[in-house]
């Protein structure tokens, strides 16, 4: 392996925003350099529903969700809980939650979020091209599914959100309009809402994989290491691991829910926290699942993986270091089995991922402050695989010193 030397660029953070960045800054000309403490795609990045969910423009912190929220985060096996374990850490990131949701804040996170999808998406159809990556995508759609017309209208301020915003979609008001795209589903289910243009990979690890074998075939280097610290120099920045320092022109933060560790080393406290997501992955597929089917009512997805079935969701709020709580994807499989009559709940292999979330929902992408040659680019909650392409090109436009193709105060750390 080629010695590092400070010229080269290097990437913290190995999941799917640090290998599409360090991609893009390749494809730049830079010498790029990923580092990660497990390898590719070995966390979050690994197991999440393999959706492109540019459709999703809301943040967690609505206006009015607090008055929801005691009973949610109450009930351990709810769409959004908090361990009982971990409320005390968690409460300087509530307080920047509750600002969230006040409206000025919430209209201007949708705004930024909207323009963020516009361009990830347009990136992302760009970077398939560039990797001959087409054969790893699926465009088969999302069905948003409702039991009840009182569930429905309430789903109309949202649906209306994303029409302005200029997303296509189609409202269905019946059983039967519903199973023209998704026959099958348990007839409880009376309207939804159809997204044409939601993508799937068909695989999240195999897409990150192959944008790594990408990287590393045009003389990209991976390597495994735990990096404790960033120390700042003049000319550039020493990334510090276990087993000594690595120097650098440029650094980028990209370790998902474990960036706020090395911001910390940079004096930047930062209130990232996790959405611990749960789900179960079936090798085959005992239901014919013909398009992305969200339950929004239960807080859960099922989504095609490879030749199986992938169901989970749900937000826990529980941190980095408690022990899983397997209950929570167990119960999510016992609703499919039941809105999916003929799907077999058994053979499942249970996986748990951190999703790096900020109290906003927007992520941070911008130079540290105080430290010009650090970038940062984490905090996408459970739209990381989503918005990476955008991201990527965002980075490459800082590390290059142009402006970038939309504005990133909305995502500066400073904003809290």
């Amino acid at each position: 392996m080629p010695h590092p030397t400070q010229t080269e660029i290097i990437v913290i953070g190995a999941g799917i925003i640090g290998v599409t960045a360090a991609l893009a800054l390749q494809a730049e000309g830079h010498r790029v350099r990923l580092l990660d403490r497990k390898g590719v795609a070995a966390e979050t990045s690994r197991g999440n529903a393999g959706a492109f969910a540019f459709a999703e423009l809301e943040p967690l912190a609505t206006p009015g969700i607090l008055r929801k929220a005691p009973k949610w985060l109450l009930d351990p096996l709810g769409p959004l809980s908090l361990r009982l374990a971990y409320a005390a850490q968690i409460l300087p990131w509530m307080w920047h939650f509750w600002r969230a949701t006040a409206p000025s804040r919430y209209e201007a996170a949708v705004q930024a979020q909207s323009g963020l999808m516009r361009l990830s998406q347009q990136a992302l159809e760009r970077l398939i091209t560039r990797v001959d990556g087409e054969p790893l995508m699926r465009r088969e759609g999302q069905l948003q599914v409702y039991e009840g017309q009182a569930q429905f209208a309430a789903s109309l301020p949202a649906w209306e959100l994303r029409r302005r915003h200029g997303i296509a979609f189609d409202l269905l008001e019946s059983p039967a309009a519903i199973a023209e795209i998704q026959p099958g589903l348990n007839p409880r289910f009376t309207h939804a809402g159809f997204t044409p243009g939601w993508m799937n990979t068909v695989d999240p690890a195999r897409w990150t994989e192959h944008l790594a074998a990408a990287f590393v075939n045009a003389g990209g280097m991976i390597e495994v290491a735990d990096v404790r610290a960033i120390r700042p120099r003049e000319a550039g920045a020493d990334v510090i691991t276990a087993t000594g320092p690595r120097a650098a022109a440029q650094v980028v933060v990209a370790a998902g829910a474990w960036s706020h560790h090395l911001a910390r080393t940079l004096g930047h406290r930062i209130p990232l926290d996790t959405e611990r997501g749960y789900n179960t992955t079936f090798p085959t597929a005992s239901f014919d699942l013909r398009t992305h089917l969200t339950f929004s009512n239960h807080g859960f997805v099922v989504s095609r993986i490879g030749e199986g079935l992938r169901v989970g969701g749900a937000v826990e709020l529980g941190g980095l270091n408690l022990p899983p709580n397997y209950r929570r994807a167990e119960i999510l499989v016992r609703k499919t089995a039941e809105f999916l009559p003929g799907f077999d709940p058994n053979g499942g292999t249970q996986w748990m991922g951190f999703r790096p979330s900020l109290p906003d929902s927007l992520p941070v992408i911008a130079r540290a402050p105080g430290a010009d040659r650090v970038i940062y680019a984490f905090g996408h909650g459970h739209l990381g695989l989503t918005q990476s392409a955008g991201t990527a090109e965002l980075v490459a436009a800082l590390v290059a010193g142009r402006a970038p193709a939309l504005s990133l105060a909305p995502f500066d750390p400073r904003r809290f």
